[in-house]
């Protein structure tokens, strides 16, 4: 066998798509490593929401192409949303690189791997995506609890700063039955946790143009499913979280009471330059509504600071509406300029980049003091903990797992393993973690 290595970078859609790729190519005498060392077919499966991401890919590329020197057999190949968006650029900046392929063009691996391994230099991009059926492919899935479902693909929004509609296409919903029948097999492995992917997750099923074919009807069909385990979404657009949607989490006990729900800013004028579809207080409507439905439910977001021609004033919108929602936890980020996108253009708009490290800075501030304030809501309460890791200090056994609503929970225990669903009552509240005791 042949050995594989994958770096993989971003975003759960990107680690699902190494897992295909793995799956595909063990067809064709390939077996995954964990030592980039020894691997005779390198991978750097790529991002690029932000310039960070796409920089750290082609240093990762440099260091391979030195390591070609002494393996001159060695074949390097780079996917994902570098490659699509950059195409013959890698081809210029890394000339040692075999295999440039696109997120549209996984399934033709069998041919593109065939081409390089007769020392073809090989660029597959294309804009539409390679049709096949998923399920006639194994997928060599990370040793873990949790496992990951694609449901939905590209975006059809275009939000002033996103390159996703340009790398990933627009949306793609697969059939329901397919998706299904992947999460049968995903239980009959032992996994105990599925998590339904897509840029905008709560778009599934609008391609199809049947108003059966929903979200809220998929984790209806996915509830149904023999045995114990959870389900989990993401990532969601806030103006597609409908009724039934909400309706359908309440009504679904293995659906975990947990929303990502993307803000971008607080304020509404810069939500009309982003081309977000919802003003200020429509998202607040939402979060009200769903933080009344559901007890203990976790709320999560995304926040970007130093938009193109936003003011102090109007970010410290964003720092009220963080703590006016209550928001439990949001990822942040610096606006970063990305290629072919409208606000990549808006250059006598840009923002100092001191200003917006700074206002980046105080975005992290408040989202560190409103995780802890989330976390110690839950202080003498008794959270359902799915056990994911364990670990050993002090010759202890720390069992490290989630919690339904995404908390993550510690706790000491000899009595359970990984995969176990374990009751544990709060003792203690960190910013970014909970510590416990089981309990029966």
């Amino acid at each position: 066998m042949k050995k594989l290595y994958i770096e993989t970078l971003g975003c759960q859609m990107n680690k699902s798509d190494s897992e295909r790729i793995a799956g595909i190519l063990s067809h064709f005498g390939y077996e995954n490593t964990n030592n980039e060392k020894e691997a005779d077919l390198l991978i750097i499966n790529t991002c690029s929401i932000r310039q960070l991401s796409a920089d750290k890919a082609y240093s990762q590329l440099g260091v391979w192409g030195k390591r070609k020197k002494d393996k001159p057999n060695l074949k390097i190949a780079i996917c994902g949303c570098v490659a699509q968006q950059d195409k013959e650029k890698i081809r210029k900046r890394a000339p040692y690189v075999d295999l440039v392929f696109g997120t549209h063009n996984i399934y033709e691996l069998p041919e593109l791997i065939k081409r390089i391994e007769n020392d073809e230099k090989v660029c597959a991009i294309t804009t539409k995506p390679v049709i096949k059926d998923q399920n006639d492919f194994k997928i060599i899935r990370n040793a873990s609890v949790n496992a990951w479902i694609p449901i939905i693909e590209g975006c059809n929004n275009f939000c002033t700063y996103c390159v996703v509609p340009f790398t990933r296409g627009r949306e793609r919903s697969r059939r329901p039955e397919e998706i299904i029948t992947e999460a049968e097999n995903i239980l009959k492995q032992g996994f105990k946790e599925i998590t339904l992917l897509g840029q905008n997750v709560d778009s599934y099923g609008k391609d199809f143009n049947n108003p059966d074919i929903t979200l809220a009807n998929l984790l209806r069909a996915l509830n149904k499913l023999d045995g114990e385990f959870r389900i989990r979404f993401v990532t969601s657009y806030p103006s597609d979280i409908t009724d039934d949607l909400i309706n359908a989490v309440d009504e679904c006990e293995k659906v975990c009471k947990y929303f990502h729900i993307p803000m971008q800013s607080g304020n509404s004028r810069i939500l009309k330059e982003m081309n977000r579809r919802y003003t200020k207080e429509e998202y607040y409507n939402i979060v009200f509504k769903i933080r009344n439905r559901f007890k203990d439910v976790t709320i999560t977001s995304d926040f970007i600071a130093g938009f193109p021609s936003e003011t102090e004033e109007e970010f410290t919108d964003t720092l009220k509406a963080m703590e006016e929602l209550e928001l439990d936890y949001s990822n942040t980020a610096a606006y970063s300029p990305r290629e072919f996108t409208k606000a990549g253009k808006m250059t006598d708009k840009f923002i100092a980049e001191d200003i917006k490290y700074e206002r980046l800075e105080r975005l992290n501030a408040k989202n560190r003091d409103l995780a802890l304030l989330s976390n110690k809501k839950f202080l003498d309460k008794v959270l359902n903990v799915l056990v994911e890791a364990k670990t050993e200090k002090n010759n202890q056994i720390i069992l490290n797992g989630r919690a339904g609503n995404n908390k993550i929970v510690h706790f000491k225990s000899d009595k359970y393993k990984i995969g176990d669903f374990v009751n544990v009552k709060i003792n203690k509240a960190q910013t970014w973690c909970l510590y416990g005791e089981p309990v029966e």
